[in-house]
Order: structure tokens, then C-alpha cells, then sequence
């Protein structure tokens, strides 16, 4: 990894100012799989959209001289929610029973990987967060696995299986204790 270029990250709880910046972003990020419908730039707008009106919002954008160059965003996730319903096996009540964050999406241009951002805009997030567990949900195909092993590093374990929609494919879930 070489040293992150300097960047601002930006923390919000209303994502009306910020959704083209993470449209934006989304599509270069995502661009090689674009073509496919669960990763169209619109299905991710309405799933963006859906997710800003959850409980307990918050987005984290990184600026590289005022261009957004990265972001994650994610929400409070209860007992019962539809989240860990699709999640096989069961997960454990230790994780379910008490408020948990979802993190949702988490992104950055392609010239700024590798550069710490992704990490940086991961711990931003969580600094913005009491719950004691974050969840999130990764393909493990993604960069031949590299992603997934990235979770891994930064402490992740895999819990089970979920796949959110029928044009999804099936996830990974993972959870990582924040205290």
C-alpha cells in the first residue's frame, strides 16, 4: 500500500447533497460490472435511496481537491430486520438481539485504491458509531477474492450467506466486533 494522498472526508446524515458525488463514484468504481442489473448505476440510485431513509444514516465521502474520490455509507440494523432474516445460517443472538451498523457500500475510484482511503473512509464511518457489531455483506468473486481477504485483514469474520434480491449474487456476510 503507498501512503494516502491527502484527502477530506466529509461525514453526512442527509444524502440529498451528496448523492450525485456518490453516483459518480459508484459508477467508475463499479464500471467493469455495470452491464449486469444488480450493479446498474439505477438499481444502486434506488437501493441508495431506500438505504438514506433507514435509521441511522450516515455516508462517508472522501475529496481529493473537491473530487469525490471515495465513499461508504451504511445505517442501524435491529433485531428482526430483514437483513439478518436473509442471512444463513442464523446468525448468533450475541450479534442480532442488540442494535448493530450495517455497512451498506464502500468504494473508491480505481486510482485511489490501495492508497489507505478505503481504510481511512472505513474508520471515519465507525468513528460516527456507537453499536458494538458492524456487519456487511461482499461477494467473494469480487477481485478474485481480494476483497474479501481485505475484510479479513481489517478483522472480519464470515458469519453466513445472504442474497439481498434475486438478481443479486450470494454474499458473504461478515461482522466485526467496534468495541
Amino acid at each position: 500500500m503507498t501512503s494516502a494522498p491527502t484527502t477530506e472526508l466529509r461525514t453526512h446524515t442527509d444524502l440529498g447533497p451528496i448523492r450525485g458525488d456518490i453516483l459518480d463514484t459508484y459508477a467508475e468504481v463499479r464500471a467493469p460490472l455495470l452491464h449486469l442489473p444488480n450493479y446498474a448505476v439505477t438499481a444502486f440510485g434506488e437501493r441508495l435511496d431506500r438505504h438514506s431513509t433507514e435509521p441511522g444514516f450516515v455516508a462517508v465521502l472522501a475529496y481529493a481537491e473537491g473530487t469525490p474520490v471515495g465513499y461508504v455509507y451504511g445505517n442501524r440494523i435491529e433485531h428482526g430486520d430483514r437483513y439478518w432474516q436473509r442471512t444463513a445460517p442464523e446468525p448468533s443472538q450475541e450479534y442480532t438481539s442488540q442494535p448493530a451498523v450495517a455497512l451498506k457500500e464502500i468504494g473508491v475510484r480505481p486510482a485511489w485504491r490501495k492508497t489507505g482511503t478505503a481504510k481511512a473512509l472505513h474508520d471515519a464511518f465507525l468513528a460516527a458509531r456507537d453499536e458494538p457489531y458492524v456487519t456487511l455483506m461482499v461477494n467473494p468473486a469480487a477481485g478474485d477474492g481480494k476483497v474479501h481477504a481485505l475484510y479479513r485483514s481489517w478483522g472480519y469474520e464470515d458469519i453466513g450467506q445472504s442474497q439481498p434480491s434475486p438478481a443479486s449474487p450470494i454474499l458473504t456476510v461478515m461482522i466485526l466486533a467496534t468495541r
